[in-house]
């Protein structure tokens, strides 16, 4: 499934090095990736549902037109990331400096 919506949602600068993963398990179409330090989502996979953005304790998910300014590359940086990373879709421990 792609994203037609042209809208996506987008983790920011708050998930580095926290990557709390409750949200992924409410992710329906298995947007999100991981790196080491932090969470991405794939633009492509989104659909704009918004179901993770409560659960995030950390306040990082925003829609992309909503990203404050401070943030902004985190939309492309979500964009390029998410496509050479792996998927993830369970709740894993949050990284200890969290």
């Amino acid at each position: 499934m792609t994203n037609d919506s042209g809208m996506t949602h987008v983790i920011t600068e708050p998930c580095f090095g926290c990557k709390n993963t409750i949200c992924v398990t409410v992710c329906p179409v298995d947007a999100f990736r991981e790196d080491e330090k932090c969470l991405w989502i794939d633009p492509e996979a989104c659909i704009d549902c918004a179901a993770c953005v409560p659960e995030c304790p950390v306040e990082a998910i925003y829609a992309d037109r909503d990203v404050p300014d401070q943030w902004a590359h985190y939309i492309r940086l979500n964009a390029e990331r998410s496509q050479e990373l792996p998927v993830i879709t369970e709740q894993q421990e949050p990284l200890s400096d969290a």
